[in-house]
């Protein structure tokens, strides 16, 4: 597993202003500011806030103020208090918009430090699955890549995508440790178009928990994508899974008129 950065350890080190003029209340501008330091790897998993007396004297808040903010970052999931030990980071929530981006590039906009190991890279037959949605004769050969990508060291999931190989003819399992599928693509002038994609749900086999840290039955999200080139060729297919406590699909509806 790739290794975690030098922990922040306290919000002592972390830029928090408070504004008092805004009608926000204060508890939730507290919250609001530790869930970003979270989110952008300022404060990792095992970190200590600190005592909720020297936050609050620092922060000039009172400590009421202080333990509700704390709060409401705890029903979230992103801390835990821990008796004997204190308050403490327990992870961030990958949160990525439903758009024809590589997580790799999410992750690196969100600051979120992404790795990747490579667990699988070789040629294989075309199931009917993946032959259905290359547009190829199932038993045809595919590159297939199955990945654990990671944010900040901590799993997040599992990329399992098969493309067509004549492709890439260079599929480096270093260079894919590196960087992302699509950077590869685009750096081979190969542009997305368009894609289509579902989300759904799935129970971990044994190997998917060990790869993502969850045991086997735990409830991880899916996302099954066919991406397209301009000139309507599907180019990859993607099946992959997602550690479900951090990871967050995000959707933006319109009322149709």
């Amino acid at each position: 597993m790739p290794g975690r950065r030098k922990a922040v350890g306290s919000t002592a080190a972390l830029d928090i202003a408070i504004d008092r003029t805004s009608p926000v209340p204060l508890y939730y501008q507290f919250a609001q500011q530790l869930e970003q330091a979270i989110d952008r790897g300022l404060l990792l998993p095992g970190d200590l806030l600190g005592n909720e007396v020297e936050v609050a004297e620092r922060l000039g808040l009172s400590r009421p103020t202080v333990r509700q903010g704390i709060r409401a970052l705890v029903e979230k999931g992103l801390l835990v208090r821990r008796r004997g030990v204190g308050t403490q980071v327990v992870h961030s929530t990958v949160k990525r918009p439903l758009e024809l981006t590589s997580l790799y590039d999410d992750l690196m906009e969100a600051g979120q430090g992404p790795s990747t190991r490579v667990v699988r890279n070789d040629v294989v037959p075309a199931s009917t699955e993946v032959a259905a949605a290359l547009g190829i004769k199932q038993g045809d050969s595919v590159a297939r890549l199955e990945r654990i990508r990671y944010a900040n060291g901590l799993a997040v999931a599992v990329l399992r995508n098969y493309l067509p190989t004549d492709l890439l003819l260079d599929l480096d399992t270093e260079l894919l440790e590196t960087t992302g599928l699509y950077r590869l693509l685009r750096a081979a002038g190969i542009g997305l178009h368009s894609a289509h994609q579902a989300v759904g749900a799935h129970t971990a086999t044994a190997e998917e928990g060990e790869y993502l840290g969850e045991p086997a039955g735990a409830p991880l999200l899916t996302m099954r994508r066919t991406a397209y080139d301009a000139g309507g060729e599907a180019v990859e297919y993607g099946t992959h899974l997602y550690h479900a406590a951090r990871y967050v699909f995000e959707f933006q509806l319109l009322v149709r008129t």
